[in-house]
């Protein structure tokens, strides 16, 4: 799967800075993360881009809550956090309820189209305290 390469770096205690890098991951293999995107301070936090969009077309990072809605499995809204977990991407929807990174791709299929971002991990953990 060809992907474009972006992160965003939260900053505490409020802003997302967005970054895009297009290299050669072979010229980044002498850099640690923290050299190339200048992470200071031990509260900045990076997340990377899935490669993937939700229904509205925006993009979708790691630490960002997403919710949809399925008829097929349970007739209510799911919330659940978007986060890099073994080989991909995946929803945590609670403490022991993981997508595979499959799912996460085919939900955002544009025949699906069930997901949306609806926040994330920083300005909106109430989101993920309600569904609990």
């Amino acid at each position: 799967m060809s992907r474009e390469i972006k992160f965003r770096i939260w900053r505490a205690p409020d802003e997302y800075t967005k970054v895009s890098w297009m290299e050669s991951w072979d010229s980044l293999l002498n850099y640690s993360m923290s050299d190339i995107f200048q992470l200071d301070n031990p509260d900045d936090v990076l997340e990377q881009f899935t490669g993937l969009k939700d229904r509205n077309g925006k993009d979708i990072y790691e630490g960002d809550i997403l919710a949809w809605h399925s008829n097929i499995y349970r007739k209510q809204d799911w919330i659940g956090l978007v986060k890099y977990r073994g080989a991909g991407f995946v929803v945590q929807e609670s403490s022991r309820s993981f997508s595979t990174p499959d799912w996460l791709e085919t939900a955002c299929n544009k025949d699906a189209n069930i997901i949306e971002v609806v926040g994330n991990i920083h300005e909106n953990p109430e989101l993920l305290e309600a569904n609990k």
